[in-house]
């Protein structure tokens, strides 16, 4: 899972953006269960980051500092 941390990391600002508004939930689901998180991952996942809130934090946070940084 390393490798999948290594490719979301290193894209380009623009790409990770993109990434969380159209794919979000299942992009950082994944971010979050490569980093340690299963639980909270599998939940990120299933309930569409739980339930669109933490979604549009994973947005504002990927805009500012380039990586989700809410329950990662």
């Amino acid at each position: 899972m390393n490798e999948y941390l290594k490719a979301v990391d290193g894209l380009p600002l623009i790409a990770k953006i993109l990434l969380a508004i159209f794919v979000g939930p299942i992009v950082y689901g994944i971010y979050r269960i490569a980093k340690g998180k299963t639980l909270i991952g599998i939940l990120w996942i299933i309930t569409v980051g739980f339930f669109g809130i933490g979604w549009l934090i994973d947005i504002i946070t990927v805009i500012m500092s380039g990586k989700p940084t809410v329950l990662v």
